[in-house]
């Protein structure tokens, strides 16, 4: 089963940390400040957990 990354974008603070370390899946969406998953069916994992463990909020998670 192939699993994807998704954010809570009604917790979501806008910090920029998930951006910051994966650009490739996360971005910050000008209009309502707030993280955006760009590649749901994600990139590198390792970067994906990192931005997961490092979201102040823990609004970013594997969906399977």
């Amino acid at each position: 089963m192939n699993k994807k990354v998704i954010i809570n974008e009604d917790d979501c603070i806008g910090c920029g940390a998930c951006e910051t370390i994966c650009p490739e899946v996360f971005k910050l969406d000008g209009k309502t400040g707030k993280s955006t998953v760009i590649k749901p069916e994600g990139g590198p994992e390792n970067l994906i957990e990192e931005a997961i463990e490092a979201c102040p909020v823990t609004c970013i998670s594997w969906e399977e």
